[in-house]
Formats: structure tokens, C-alpha cells, sequence
């Protein structure tokens, strides 16, 4: 197997496709390879590296994992970006978290958004 046609990659990436896309060519891995380690489409992983979709949370922590780093750019002094970070890590969606946190999704959401209050988000500023 014969190395992956060289293809523009920034040195500074500015989205997670372009994180994935570098990664990849300095592993010299195919977008093939990708696929079956994130269990998804070749078609899946070009789009990623496009830009024309974003992976879904669930994949997150197979990515963090293999590119050796949190590609997010999130504020985790912040509320907001320990949420955000906690649910990427662990490749949970809002719903998923806020089921978990016993919350309703859209309570997540203005979390998020830094617009939530209330008992849990006192609980979660603890943490």
C-alpha cells in the first residue's frame, strides 16, 4: 500500500476535519483506515476533513484519542466549557447529559449557553 496523495494541510488547523486530515497524513494512514477505526464511511471521513459535516459527539473520544489531544477550542474556567468538554470526552449528546444529570436537554442547552441557573448548575460550579 503506497503512501496517501499529499493534500493541502495548514500547520495551524482551524476545524476538527483539518486536525483529523493532518493527523492522518503524518500517521500516512487512507481515509479508508479512518473509516473502519471510527467505524463509519470512507464518504464519512471526507466530509469530516471537508468541513462539509461535523463528526456527531459520539465519535469524539475515538478521535481525541486519535489525535493525542483535545481538538476544541472551549473555556474550561467556564461552566459552560466543562460541560461542553465533559460531554465531548465522553462522546455524550445533550440529551444523553441531561438525562444523566436528571435535567431536561433544553436545560443542558442554556447551560451551554450560559444562560442556565438553578440547583444542579450550583452543584456542577462545585465540581
Amino acid at each position: 500500500m503506497s503512501k496517501p496523495n499529499a493534500v493541502f494541510v495548514p500547520e495551524t488547523p482551524s476545524f476538527l476535519g483539518e486536525h483529523i486530515r493532518k493527523k492522518r497524513i503524518e500517521k500516512g494512514l487512507f481515509q479508508s483506515d479512518l473509516a473502519r477505526l471510527f467505524k463509519v464511511t470512507p464518504d464519512c471521513i471526507t466530509y469530516w476533513e471537508n468541513n462539509r459535516s461535523k463528526p456527531q459527539v459520539q465519535h469524539y473520544p475515538n478521535i481525541i484519542e486519535f489525535l493525542g489531544y483535545f481538538p476544541f477550542e472551549l473555556e474550561i474556567s467556564t461552566f459552560e466549557g466543562k460541560i461542553k468538554a465533559y460531554r465531548y470526552v465522553n462522546g455524550l449528546s445533550q440529551k444523553s447529559f441531561a438525562k444523566n444529570m436528571g435535567v431536561d436537554p433544553a436545560t443542558v442547552n442554556r447551560w451551554e449557553e450560559g444562560k442556565g441557573q438553578g440547583v444542579k448548575k450550583k452543584q456542577m460550579d462545585e465540581v
